[in-house]
């Protein structure tokens, strides 16, 4: 790895923190499905972002180069992951679809859809339409780092203690703006699984423990609410309010 042009304070930062690379490079991969992603090409990417952390860091604007580092590690893995297309493009058509349709049905009758309704309109069995959502949130379309598109994690998106860039602030506070607002008009129990799941990171089964239902439903639940969000997010980008 290229570390001309550090300083040897900035070398030491590279050498303390490559164990939180590797940490979050797991971490990560756990996520994608199996074999989608070598875990040496995350970790490659994730020291680039640690170096590049270490170059722009400036500790007199009181931030913690931890948090810092971990926000441009987890942002360059990102950035990795969006150079491959892990979605067929007949299934990312689908995703698109289930958006309209719940935007559509969401004007219609004035509250969020349940899963059967959108089956219904989509003219799918409901079983259909919960395996193309699995499909999708298994191929990374629909999950919350992906749809930001901001190469950030949604955990610093919505609780961030702040950043030693101030442009990169106001992108966040920015963003945490935009999340929330979607977040609003969710379910209870599709908030309180985002919310498990991104902020406390339970797994998948821990979270179904918490609710007293199966690792699969908690899964579906995950997954719906992400393309409600994913939804709401893409309609105001495009002025759609």
């Amino acid at each position: 790895m290229d570390r001309r042009g550090l300083t040897q304070e900035q070398k030491e930062l590279v050498e303390r923190y490559l164990p939180m690379v590797k940490y979050l490079a797991l971490k990560v991969a756990s996520r994608l499905p199996q074999g989608a992603f070598e875990l040496e090409d995350l970790i490659h990417a994730g020291v680039i972002g640690l170096i590049e952390a270490a170059k722009r860091f400036d500790a007199s604007k009181g931030a913690k180069f931890e948090n810092f580092a971990k926000f441009r590690v987890k942002g360059a893995i990102l950035d990795e992951l969006r150079k491959a297309d892990l979605l067929p493009r007949g299934l990312r058509k689908k995703v698109k679809e289930m958006e309209e349709a719940y935007l559509r049905l969401e004007q219609a009758l004035g509250r969020p859809p349940e899963e059967e309704e959108l089956a219904q309109d989509l003219g799918m069995e409901l079983e259909e339409f919960l395996e193309e959502l699995k499909e999708a949130s298994g191929c990374r379309i629909l999950s919350l780092e992906e749809l930001l598109e901001e190469g950030v994690g949604a955990r610093e998106v919505l609780f961030s203690d702040g950043s030693s860039d101030p442009i990169e602030a106001l992108g966040l506070l920015e963003l945490r703006e935009r999340l929330v607002e979607a977040l609003r008009g969710l379910p209870e129990r599709q908030r309180l699984v985002l919310s498990l799941y991104y902020y406390e990171e339970l797994t998948m089964k821990e979270i179904a423990l918490v609710l007293g239902v199966t690792e699969g439903r908690v899964s579906q639940i995950h997954a719906e609410a992400l393309l409600a969000l994913r939804a709401r997010l893409r309609r105001r980008d495009h002025g759609e309010d």
